[in-house]
């Protein structure tokens, strides 16, 4: 067994130019690595502003193996802290979210805490007269997670206390957060409907990767779409289809479609798929929306807004975003075998509700625990995992129109069925995890 903590030039040679080693997906110990020096060291989603509206308002999540907790102050501002008491550690919140008031009161001792994290009072504070304890950490009341930036409502976090800023981390991908939440007139969006969460039985980047697997959905979903068109085939042609008629078909598009709709990375595992159209492209016109977005935006960014239906925004290593429907999914990790995933829906303030609608329905017929398109997704997930413990091949294949001159440039667009949309993520991936050793082959696009 290799010893990878100690062996960064051995995580290096894990990410070839063209395929990555299985213990990517297999090793504990790379997993224990990867919240160290990957998701604490990278900017992680860690919810939207209008999951707290009112001040004492808390949502709790853990982030990098670590808990932490979004808290809406009394100047309206939200402010990350981690959930745990100072005095002897117990979290402060059990409960997903909830309003705390005026300040936080651990369960175990009574320590109290206001909502900026500053200690406020204690049992027996007689007790402490004369010790080291206003000295110490323990005084100083809760630690709050420095690096945060809330983008257009959107949370971020980096927990490491140095490291790369937020604007040059994502850089031009953040455009797809601006595309989506410009999707409203009033350009704000609120989170609605509650959250789908499936726990999958394999690792992480399986998940992540095939978010710009464009070649599956003919083979892996053919039972579906070819049951959806089944049943559509017996309508006229022209009749307007129904919303889940409308998201479902065109999964069946074909090779080419997905060849031509294109792609793009970007630097640090970034990517967008579906830079031309996507299967979202040709969702029915909404001619009043459409009028309001231009006198909310103008005529060409209005245009640009709307023409602009991107398959999948990957903001690596946890968030990936569909600005129409406008709906994202949140990445958990929580062991080398086992990932967390979340999907939630957005409505656009000042937009029709059929909007709300698709996202909601596309989010359930896509993404549920019980869709006939997840079943197919989550089954071959978890066999992968399985499969891959098997011996004789120790790698997994990321050849498909691989060109040596991708490596080292900045961003690069492609065709739609190239796997450097994956590449891209696993030279991201070994340059956070080997730092000092990353060879010329896994230099990040």
């Amino acid at each position: 067994m290799s010893n990878y903590r100690d062996n960064p030039q051995a995580i290096a040679a894990l990410v070839d130019q063209d395929r990555v080693h299985r213990d990517l997906y297999l090793s504990d110990e790379l997993f224990a690595l990867e919240q160290e020096r990957l998701f604490a060291n990278t900017w992680l989603y860690a919810g939207h502003t209008s999951q707290v509206p009112n001040t004492g308002d808390y949502w709790a999540l853990e982030l990098a193996g670590k808990p932490v907790m979004l808290v809406r102050q009394p100047d309206g501002c939200v402010r990350v802290f981690y959930n745990r008491c100072a005095h002897k550690g117990s979290r402060l919140v059990t409960d997903e979210h909830g309003n705390t008031g005026k300040f936080f009161r651990c369960p175990y001792h009574a320590w109290t805490y206001k909502l900026d994290g500053a200690p406020l009072g204690m049992p027996l504070k007689s007790g402490y007269e004369g010790t080291r304890l206003t000295e110490c950490e323990s005084g100083q009341g809760l630690v709050e997670v420095r690096n945060t930036v809330v983008y257009r409502d959107f949370v971020f976090v980096r927990m490491a206390e140095e490291g790369i800023d937020f604007d040059s981390y994502f850089g031009d991908v953040k455009q797809a957060i601006n595309n989506m939440v410009d999707r409203s007139p009033e350009g704000r969006l609120t989170v609605g409907g509650g959250v789908l969460r499936s726990i999958i039985h394999c690792n992480w980047k399986m998940y992540l990767e095939n978010i710009n697997d464009t070649v599956h959905p003919m083979s892996t979903h053919e039972s579906a779409t070819q049951a959806a068109k089944s049943v559509w085939a017996t309508h006229d042609a022209d009749e307007p289809k129904p919303m889940a008629m409308e998201q479902i078909l065109p999964f069946g598009a074909g090779y080419d479609f997905f060849d031509k709709m294109g792609g793009r990375v970007f630097a640090n595992g970034h990517s967008i798929l579906g830079v031309n159209f996507s299967i979202h492209s040709g969702y029915a016109q909404l001619p009043e929306y459409e009028a309001a977005m231009r006198a909310a935006h103008g005529e060409q960014r209005a245009a640009d807004i709307l023409e602009r239906s991107p398959q999948n925004s990957v903001f690596y290593p946890s968030l990936s975003v569909k600005g129409s429907p406008q709906a994202i999914r949140v990445i958990r990790p929580l062991a080398a075998n086992r990932t967390l995933i979340e999907a939630w829906s957005f409505r656009a303030a000042g937009a029709p509700e059929v909007l709300f609608q698709r996202a909601m329905t596309y989010n359930r017929l896509v993404f549920s625990p019980m869709s006939v398109v997840a079943h197919d997704d989550v089954h071959l997930f978890e066999s992968m995992q399985r499969g891959l413990a098997a011996n004789g091949n120790d790698w997994v294949s990321l050849h498909r129109n691989f060109d040596a001159a991708e490596i080292g440039q900045g961003t690069v667009t492609t065709n739609g069925t190239n796997e450097l949309l994956m590449r891209n993520q696993f030279r991201a991936w070994a340059r956070y995890m080997a730092p000092a050793s990353v060879s010329a082959s896994a230099t990040s696009t």
